[in-house]
């Protein structure tokens, strides 16, 4: 950071402490992790001691990282729709449109605190790559937020000249970031005012989709996109975020059924900021999947698959377990379909009538293979703060009571429209109560 901005950084806090407003403790809470860690890197001991000093340059953006980088890639797409198993393409397409201004976008793909990638693949070339059976042309066809640049061809005649059109549309580093000096309709300095696509890019999209060519909405993002009208109106739409060096081949492989996407929602897409609290109210009510109770465009933990899974009957190591104890749950999961493919076992916990207590909470996670007909066991172990919730008055404790269990694809509701994720329910007993520390 620059000398200015630490010195701001260390005055402020200074500040803060003597006013009373920041305890000093949480001063030393935060010193002590962030020298714990940099004595983890090695960065107080000499060199002969630290494995990273040995690294050479010849190490570096090497064919092994490059393909690090391409899994990376293929496990982070989420697959939002893919109305009548229109993915992955079930035929040749003599033409390929590649329209958007994301689609041959080098920001689009390395994002926020990148690298220089040396053979970065945006998505244009990688549908070139992986379709080189194909006529692949493309358009810009819109800037993200206005005009295209001058001489772009004209998106609507490479559209309907096509078999198939893939818009690859979203956002960029360019326009949302932190303190920015970029102000559009929607954007105010890297912040978002809006979290619909923006209305050049969704009106461009409806124009195609017009048009009546089969269509594949590719995103490219950082935060989450309220796109409702594609979610109604299109067949298929892949969040590919900003995907890194190797996101254009991941993208392409996905559509062409290479593999089958296995990635899930971090965030919760909301259908627009009307579903969102005031952005200065700090409360908890109606934010993120824990406790808002509306009905969202794609929930948090929701990914679908090009094969099917399905879990046998839930269970527990024992019906009840005491504060201090722990709890193991384990399911059978099988791939009911045709394709290998991963799946993300998700396990959620909800506690009835605990004050304060989250709808649900995600407290373990696994990423399985299977191939069709296989099954494998999976498990979690519960205790401690897994089993505990954070009262109204910021106490983290274990509460005595029954828990609920869902072990599935994603959460154990959806809202219309969507399918349900698969899965099994379950339930446990917490016998006695304890205070965790925070």
């Amino acid at each position: 950071w620059p000398e200015e901005q630490i010195t701001f950084n260390r005055d402020t806090l200074l500040q803060a402490v003597k006013q009373g407003l920041l305890p000093e403790k949480e001063i030393d809470t935060s010193l002590r992790l962030l020298f714990t860690a940099r004595m983890k890197l090695g960065m107080f001991d000499p060199p002969s001691m630290v494995p990273y000093s040995r690294i050479k340059p010849a190490e570096n953006d090497t064919q092994a990282h490059r393909e690090l980088a391409l899994k990376a890639a293929r496990e982070a797409i989420v697959l939002l729709k893919n109305e009548n198993h229109f993915l992955p393409l079930k035929r040749d397409y003599k033409t390929i449109a590649v329209i958007g201004p994301d689609a041959d976008s080098l920001d689009a793909i390395e994002g926020n605190y990148n690298g220089t990638p040396s053979k970065p693949v945006t998505v244009l070339g990688g549908i070139r790559r992986r379709f080189s059976q194909s006529k692949v042309v493309y358009s810009e066809g819109i800037g993200l937020v206005g005009a295209a640049k001058s001489g772009t061809p004209d998106p609507l005649v490479m559209a309907r000249n096509a078999d198939l059109v893939v818009l690859v549309m979203g956002l960029s580093p360019r326009i949302e970031g932190e303190e920015m000096k970029f102000k559009a309709d929607g954007f105010l300095g890297g912040d978002r005012t809006k979290i619909v696509l923006p209305e050049p890019q969704e009106d461009l999209v409806k124009k195609i989709a017009a048009l009546g060519k089969p269509t594949v909405l590719v995103l490219m993002n950082g935060g989450a996109l309220a796109v409702n009208w594609s979610e109604q109106h299109l067949p298929a739409i892949l969040e590919a975020w900003y995907p890194g060096e190797e996101g254009g081949a991941a993208v392409a492989e996905a559509i062409a059924g290479d593999f089958s996407p296995a990635g899930r929602l971090p965030v919760t897409f909301y259908t627009g900021v009307a579903q969102l609290p005031p952005f200065d109210d700090y409360s908890m009510a109606n934010r993120t999947y824990r406790y808002f109770k509306g009905e969202p465009l794609f929930p948090f933990g929701y990914g679908l698959s090009y094969t099917s899974f399905g879990y046998g009957k839930a269970r527990m190591s024992s019906p009840s377990v005491a504060a201090g104890g722990t709890e193991k749950v384990s399911v059978d999961v099988s791939n009911s379909g045709s394709m290998a493919g991963d799946e993300v076992v998700e396990l959620y916990l909800t506690h009835p009538g605990v004050p304060g207590a989250p709808l649900r909470a995600l407290v373990g996670f696994e990423r399985i293979h299977l191939a069709p007909g296989e099954s494998k066991t999976v498990s979690f172990t519960l205790s401690g703060r897994k089993l505990s919730t954070v009262d109204p008055n910021g106490t983290r404790r274990v509460t005595p009571g029954k828990v609920e269990v869902w072990i599935g694809g994603g959460q154990p509701v959806a809202p219309p429209g969507l399918p349900k994720a698969a899965g099994v329910a379950t339930q446990f007993t917490i016998t006695s109560g304890a205070s965790l520390p925070d």
